[in-house]
């Protein structure tokens, strides 16, 4: 029950990182109808491109053996077993070619599937995997039941398709019985390549089908519920209470190098207690006035604070220093278009600067 639940219970679809998490660990779609199909195919590729020869050559070289029959020695045990390596020899030419093409079609089939990776949690030793419980749960439960059912429901399903195709052959197979027997070797021939086919076809359906409801099936059991959802977010992204903190202490400390750095600005425009922007020009340095602190409301009060305790001049505009707010960053110098409006500013603070150096210099 509470095994149905949890399925109910997963309404997500896999994210990347779970269909990724799970390949890696070797948890992949694999339907075992394909390597089925890919070896009947490289059946059918033999048959009819190597078993021919193949068979001819088989044939003449048992034909010869046996035709000399009165040579061969069997004296002892070294005879037997030099005879049977001789005929083992011999067949091989013959069934190599199929075993080599199983190979690689099981090998194609495999490969088209999945492209090959390393999985080291399927190498890994578990005790899991020699429980007896657990292994009498896997031939034994729901998916081997079904996997059951799936193989009894396909040899009934090839086994009528047979028998249907077959019919209109049945009359042929009894007259066959009555006629030459040197035509039986060609009929049968024919009888048994049509069946071949009729397998292969019906098997390459059943391999497509089974290889949609493999994927189907796989995505279906890595289907997530909202909180494992939430909680793969939280490790992917990190926590939002985290990252908002962490947020907050990067602005403060940012917050508290802008301020640090007003001391060291030319002058300051304000609106007159909402918006304040620090400014610094020096001839010899930069190009154009850069905004070295901005700020609204408290963070405005501070700047300005700041400025009249190190007798930094403070100019009211508040159309200049809304603008300049809103389109100049800290670090960075204003926009052109303030050029001219800051140079003004810049030029009333150095006049104030050299009428004060006047009125210090002794006379």
């Amino acid at each position: 029950m509470s095994e149905e639940q949890d399925k109910d219970s997963k309404t997500e679809e896999p994210t990347e990182k779970k269909i990724r998490d799970a390949v890696e660990k070797g948890n992949i779609p694999f339907s075992r109808e394909v390597p089925i199909f890919a070896s009947s195919m490289a059946i059918l590729v033999f048959c009819v491109f190597f078993m021919p020869s193949g068979a001819s050559y088989l044939t003449v070289s048992l034909t010869d053996l046996f035709a000399n029959s009165s040579r061969i020695s069997l004296s002892n045990g070294e005879d037997a077993v030099s005879l049977f390596n001789h005929v083992f020899w011999e067949v091989s030419h013959l069934l190599l070619p199929a075993f080599a093409l199983m190979m690689v079609f099981g090998i194609a089939a495999s490969v088209m599937q999945n492209i090959p990776r390393p999985a080291a949690e399927r190498v890994k030793p578990q005790l899991s995997r020699v429980s007896i419980k657990k292994g009498f749960k896997r031939l034994f439960g729901a998916q081997g039941l079904v996997d059951f059912a799936k193989s009894i429901t396909k040899i009934l399903v090839i086994s009528a398709i047979v028998a249907v195709a077959m019919l209109s052959d049945y009359f042929e197979v009894l007259t066959g019985m009555f006629s030459d027997p040197a035509t039986v070797p060609q009929t049968m021939a024919r009888l048994a390549r049509k069946v071949f086919v009729i397998i292969l076809i019906a098997t390459a359906v059943l391999a497509m089908a089974d290889l949609l409801w493999t994927r189907y099936h796989w995505r279906q059991e890595l289907r997530m519920t909202r909180q494992e959802l939430k909680d793969e977010i939280k490790q992917t992204d990190g926590d939002p209470i985290v990252k908002a903190r962490q947020r907050s202490l990067a602005r403060d400390r940012a917050r508290q190098r802008m301020i640090s750095d007003v001391p060291r600005a030319t002058l300051v425009i304000a609106n007159p207690t909402h918006y304040a922007v620090a400014l610094r020009y020096k001839r010899e340095e930069d190009e154009a006035p850069v905004v070295v602190a901005k700020g609204q409301d408290l963070v405005a009060l501070k700047i300005r604070e700041i400025a009249e305790g190190n007798d930094i001049p403070v100019f009211e505009d508040p159309p200049l220093a809304r603008s300049i707010f809103a389109q100049a960053s800290v670090g960075s110098v204003i926009p052109p278009a303030f050029y001219k409006a800051v140079a003004e500013l810049i030029h009333v603070v150095y006049a104030k600067s050299a009428t004060a150096m006047n009125q210090d210099s002794p006379r």
